[in-house]
C-alpha cells in the first residue's frame, strides 16, 4: 500500500511540475521550435526585454497584483473578524455564503457583470476605464481567499488570550494588533499568496474590466498566441514562475522565523 500511494503522489508531481520544466528548458533553445532542442541561448529572454510592450504589460500585471493582494488581505482581515464575531449563527452563514459567490461564480459572469457596472459609471461620470477598474474588479474575487484562509485560524486560536491581554490593562486596538494577528498570521500570509497569485493569473475579468488603454499580462499573452505561439512566452512564464517562487520561499522563510521566535518566547 505504501508503495502503491508513493506511485501515486510522484504521479502527481509529475503531471503537476513535468509541463513547467519543459517550458523552463525550451526558454533557452536557441531555435523558435517547440519539437527539438538546438542549443542552449538567452536569445528569447534578449528579445523578451527588447519588447516594450510585454515588459509594461508584466509591470502593470505584478504592481496590479501586489496592490490588489494588500487591499484584499486588509479587507478580508477584518471581513474575517466580523464573521467570527456574529452571534447569530444564521446570519454568520448566510453573510458568508454571499461572501463565497465571487468564487464560485463563473470568471465570465463576473467579468461581464463588472464591466457592464463599470460602462454605466462610465457613461455617468466619464471615467476611463483602467488601472482602477482592473482593481476594484480583482479585489472583488480576491476577498473570498482571503477570508477562506483567514476565518479557521480565527477560530482555532484561543479566545481568552485577548481577554487576558484586555484584564491586563491593554487597549483594544494594541490587544488586536499584538495578540490576535500574531496568532492568526498563518492565515493572513496564505490568503495574501492566494491573492496575489489569483490576480496575477486572471484573464477573464481582467480582459472585461481593463478597457483598451491599459495593457496586462494575460490579455498580452493572449495576443501573442492568437496567431502562433511566440517563443518570448516561454521565457516570460519562466519569469513569472521564478518570481512566485520566490515569494513562496520568502513568505515561508519568514513565517517560519516567526514560529520559532514565539515559540522561544
Amino acid at each position: 500500500m505504501k508503495a502503491l500511494s508513493r506511485i501515486y503522489v510522484g504521479l502527481i508531481f509529475f503531471l503537476l511540475y513535468v509541463p513547467i520544466l519543459v517550458l523552463i528548458i525550451f526558454s533557452f533553445n536557441e531555435g523558435g521550435s517547440l519539437a527539438s532542442f538546438t542549443g542552449v541561448s538567452l536569445k528569447w529572454y534578449r528579445e523578451l526585454f527588447a519588447d516594450e510592450e510585454a515588459l509594461t504589460s508584466l509591470r502593470n500585471s505584478v504592481v496590479l497584483a501586489v496592490s490588489a493582494a494588500l487591499i484584499a488581505t486588509v479587507i478580508g482581515t477584518f471581513g474575517a473578524l466580523g464573521l467570527n464575531t456574529m452571534r447569530k449563527r444564521w446570519l454568520r452563514g448566510a453573510v458568508q455564503t454571499v461572501t463565497n459567490i465571487p468564487m464560485m461564480n463563473p470568471d465570465i459572469v463576473t467579468g461581464v457583470s463588472m464591466m457592464l457596472l463599470f460602462v454605466y459609471f462610465k457613461n455617468l461620470f466619464g471615467f476611463r476605464m483602467g488601472f482602477g477598474t482592473v482593481l476594484i474588479a480583482h479585489v472583488t474575487f480576491c476577498l473570498p481567499y482571503v477570508i477562506l484562509n483567514v476565518l479557521p485560524k480565527l477560530r482555532q486560536m484561543d479566545q481568552s488570550l485577548f481577554e487576558a491581554a484586555m484584564d491586563l490593562g491593554c487597549h483594544p486596538m494594541a490587544a488586536f494588533f499584538k495578540v490576535v494577528i500574531p496568532q492568526i498570521m498563518p492565515g493572513i500570509t496564505a490568503g495574501f499568496l492566494m491573492a496575489f497569485t489569483i490576480s496575477l493569473d486572471d484573464f477573464v475579468v481582467t480582459y472585461f474590466t481593463s478597457g483598451s488603454g491599459f495593457k496586462m499580462l494575460p490579455v498580452t499573452i493572449y495576443s501573442m498566441v492568437k496567431k502562433k505561439v511566440n517563443p518570448q512566452i516561454n521565457a516570460l512564464s519562466t519569469i513569472i514562475f521564478l518570481i512566485v517562487l520566490a515569494l513562496l520561499a520568502v513568505m515561508n522563510i519568514v513565517e517560519a522565523r516567526r514560529a520559532k521566535r514565539l515559540k522561544q518566547n
